[in-house]
């Protein structure tokens, strides 16, 4: 688990590394805010069509080799980035990042296999954990890259450094990382058929309890979604920031999350469920982001990001622990490349949905919305949850 921890949080430091600096990348090309919605949901819809595809394969082959092949096709999407000289360059570069992206569902599926039922959620609040190291240091150092200036921001050094991140990453996972699925189940699943994404899709919502958690899955990743692509236009419009204040912002809620998931995750677990903390969870982003609208000052704005950070934090490891615990070892890399292809698609729409929102009715309707959304989320926890045992 150590190893692993590490190689994910150098990887995602990587692709922290670019976040704050998307959105002005494609405004830089007179991108309108709903442009830059479908550049940032593009990597995520991508992503979609291929992690089915990456978690059987690591039910067959292992999570290592998957791992390998998708860090490397990280550095090179990086790279390209770094070379793009036109909008539609950033939209490639991002499709094909996405595509080779099965190295988060690996992840997860290694924990899962490492894990027992009593240490899963707390397995999966380490991988969330990185996820959060991952903001806390990676948007910090592409926003120093990039600059303050929106205008006259460095784009290429940001990539660039990204790619070398993952590279990193890559060669770590190659030489140390051990297989975490054993040979008798990679060798009794080498002779079955390969099935389509839908196919994989309906399957998981015929097992019981697992369609819910889907969805639920699908709505708080597509609210946090676009939360996260349309804030740099937000903030650049309210307080005039550039690259480097948004990335001090998003490192700061990373900050956070590592805090949740990295220490306090599998303590809360154990006092309120993976139920309570899902409800927990949909309340606090739904409160969180609706205070975005009215930051004022960068106190209310914190106090906003804190809130809407903290449900975030302990809502994603709790559906990954109980979508994990419907599930048997022989598919668990399988139902996890589905879950991850439910999350990628709500980070698709996601996105799409804020951007369109932030162009056509103005920059608060997104905020506004997604906290609307989360009380449904809320509603279908408490009503629905009570029936799923853990």
């Amino acid at each position: 688990m150590p190893i692993l921890f590490l190689i994910v949080v150098i990887d995602l430091v990587g692709f922290g590394i670019i976040i704050p600096l998307l959105p002005f990348y494609a405004e830089y090309y007179q991108a309108s805010p709903e442009i830059v919605g479908l550049m940032m949901a593009t990597y995520s819809f991508t992503q979609f069509l291929a992690a089915p595809f990456w978690g059987q394969l690591s039910d067959r082959i292992g999570r290592k080799p998957v791992l390998i092949i998708s860090m490397a096709g990280a550095v090179g999407s990086y790279i390209w980035l770094g070379f793009a000289e036109s909008l539609w360059m950033l939209f490639a570069a991002r499709a094909v990042g996405g595509a080779m992206a099965g190295n988060i569902s690996a992840a997860f599926a290694y924990v899962a296999d490492i894990t027992t039922n009593e240490t899963r959620a707390k397995g999966m609040g380490l991988i969330g954990a990185a996820f959060g190291i991952g903001f806390i240091s990676g948007p910090a150092i592409g926003g120093i890259l990039a600059g303050s200036d929106p205008i006259n921001a460095d784009f290429q050094s940001p990539a660039f450094a990204a790619a070398a991140l993952s590279a990193i990453a890559l060669i770590l996972a190659s030489g140390l990382l051990k297989e975490s699925l054993s040979l008798d189940i990679r060798q009794s699943l080498a002779c079955k058929s390969p099935r389509n994404p839908l196919s994989m899709m309906k399957k998981a919502f015929k097992i019981p309890h697992l369609g819910l958690l889907l969805v639920l899955t699908f709505l708080s990743t597509l609210v946090f979604a676009g939360l996260e692509a349309t804030f740099a236009m937000w903030s650049r419009r309210q307080f005039g920031w550039g690259p480097e204040q948004n990335g001090y912002l998003f490192a700061f809620v990373g900050i956070l999350s590592a805090l949740i998931q990295g220490s306090l995750i599998g303590r809360l677990t154990q006092k309120f469920g993976e139920n309570g903390l899902i409800i927990q969870g949909s309340l606090a982003l739904s409160v969180g982001i609706a205070l975005i609208p009215f930051s004022s000052n960068i106190t209310i704005l914190i106090i906003a990001m804190s809130i809407a950070g903290y449900g975030f934090s302990v809502i994603s490891p709790a559906l990954n622990s109980l979508i994990s615990l419907q599930t048997g070892k022989e598919e668990m890399g399988e139902i996890m490349g589905v879950t991850r292809s439910a999350s990628t698609m709500a980070r698709f729409f996601g996105p799409a949905w804020a951007g369109f929102l932030f162009g056509t009715l103005g920059s608060d309707w997104p905020y506004f919305t997604g906290a609307m959304i989360m009380l449904i989320v809320l509603a279908l926890g408490i009503s629905k949850l009570k029936t799923i045992n853990t």
